[in-house]
């Protein structure tokens, strides 16, 4: 008789068969669940590092506008609420949309003004829904609707108008006799004598600079340069057997001749000419005649505002400034035979000259051309207004001041019986030297002369709290 048993062995195959597949399953389930979530992951993270560079561009609209409203607004006239700008704690505020995007921006106002831009853009996380602890922290409406900031931090600085002895926008030609560049500095008894340029005690700082990217940008003949020249991007200089152009120690060397001072030169000169606003809006009254020191004046401008449709000048006697006072000459200006206009000890002028619209409108100084008897060039300002478009001087004396006209051709010709013929600094379209005129830039120009707007000198970024936007600026 026999016993009917079962096999214990194929259960316990069977069982260990199961709990294998049942383990193997979890853990293929884990390694899926850990890979979607590392998917996830990763796509966010993508998403969020694309957000983040996409406010680097909001963030420099938001410089850009509030280096436009310094400019506009900060240099003169100081109207920092102007163009939609509000005051809130303490900073000057605006806020604008840039497309999905938007920033923030603040001025603290001062003689560097501090400039702090954020660049918000929406967190874009496009994920098929889900749900589950590992898809709560990636399709949440909080991260979906929130935005990514950045914040970068400006230091600015005024940019001084003439902060190089000769600039240009266009081409500058150097094709005279005897031409030579240097510096000096009229407030430093070490580098000059009495304020007055003095050649024994001359600095390599007479740089000349232009926009223009062509070919020959600068032509410098055989000009002797004690200093820089710079071209905009690509430019080129053309410098003839014996010219030369860098330090001083260089230049003086005759070995030098024909050659330029290597890192002397730059193709780097990219800036802004903003043109010249009239002086006032109405006000300005007729300068009458009268006698000074003795001697009668067809012109006494004696303090305050004055305005003439023309001014023609052919006498010694014709025109003089005895107080600190602004000149408006909506047209021509001549000077010629024996005339001058003079600027006596103790006065200063700012000669404006030409409308802020047509062309054509000319100064031709010749005669005597214009004396400024403070022998400051700080004391005597030319500004040429946009239809200003020729400037020719041609006196038979040193000019001693500082000629900012964005529109003009600017010619230099003759020249003097002394070795200071253009003292101080120019800004115009072109430049173009004639017969045996030198150069001599004055540093003090650049330190307290007028400035033509502010620039950034240094970018940072910055972590910052969310700035407080303008009152009605309403997040989408």
């Amino acid at each position: 008789m026999f016993m009917k048993t079962t096999s214990t062995t194929s259960t316990r195959s069977a069982g260990s068969t199961l709990l294998i597949v049942l383990i193997v399953g979890g853990l293929i389930g884990l390694t899926l669940i850990a890979y979607l979530k590392m998917t996830g992951n990763q796509n966010y993270f993508v998403a969020r590092s694309q957000s983040w560079n996409i406010t680097v561009p909001v963030i420099e609209a938001g410089l850009e506008e509030a280096l436009t409203h310094l400019n506009r607004n900060g240099t003169t006239n100081v109207n920092m609420t102007a163009d939609g700008w509000s005051l809130v704690n303490g900073q000057y505020t605006k806020a604008n949309y840039v497309g999905p995007n938007y920033y923030i921006v603040a001025i603290t106002f001062g003689t560097q003004p501090v400039i702090v831009s954020q660049g918000y853009t929406p967190l874009q996380v496009n994920y098929t829904s889900g749900s589950g602890p590992f898809f709560a922290d990636i399709n949440s409406s909080s991260v979906l609707n929130s935005y990514v900031y950045r914040t970068v931090r400006v230091m600015t600085s005024a940019d001084a108008m003439f902060a190089k002895g000769m600039v240009a926008k266009s081409r500058i030609d150097l094709n005279g006799n005897n031409i030579h560049t240097d510096s000096f500095d009229s407030t430093d008894p070490l580098l000059s004598t009495f304020g007055l340029y003095d050649a024994t005690k001359a600095r390599d700082n007479g740089d000349i600079a232009t926009n223009s990217s062509l070919t020959n940008s600068v032509n410098t003949g055989n000009a002797n340069i004690w200093g820089h020249i710079s071209t905009g991007p690509n430019g080129s200089i053309s410098i003839g057997p014996n010219g030369v152009a860098g330090s001083k120690t260089w230049a003086l060397d005759p070995a030098d001749l024909g050659k330029i001072q290597p890192g002397w030169f730059s193709d780097d000169m990219n800036v802004s000419f903003p043109p010249v606003n009239p002086p006032f809006s109405g006000g300005g009254i007729t300068p009458n005649p009268g006698n000074y020191n003795g001697d009668h004046y067809n012109y006494i401008i004696d303090g305050g505002n004055f305005v003439l449709s023309s001014l023609k000048i052919t006498g010694q006697k014709d025109l003089i400034v005895t107080q600190p006072s602004i000149l408006w000459i909506t047209g021509d200006l001549t000077v010629s035979g024996s005339g001058q206009i003079t600027v006596a000890a103790g006065a200063s002028l700012k000669l404006y000259v030409g409308l802020t619209t047509g062309s054509g409108t000319t100064a031709k100084i010749g005669g005597n051309g214009i004396v400024n008897e403070t022998g400051n060039a700080t004391n005597m300002f030319y500004y040429g207004l946009p239809s200003n478009t020729i400037v020719a001087y041609s006196g038979n004396t040193a000019f001693t001041g500082a000629l900012y006209a964005p529109n003009a051709d600017f010619t230099l010709g003759g020249g003097g019986t002394t070795y200071y013929d253009f003292v101080g600094a120019s800004v115009t379209s072109t430049v173009k030297m004639n017969g045996h005129f030198n150069f001599h830039y004055d540093e003090n120009l650049g330190k307290i002369g007028p400035r033509r707007g502010f620039i950034a000198t240094s970018w940072d970024e910055i972590a910052c709290e969310p700035l407080t936007p303008p009152a009605g600026f309403v997040v989408r």
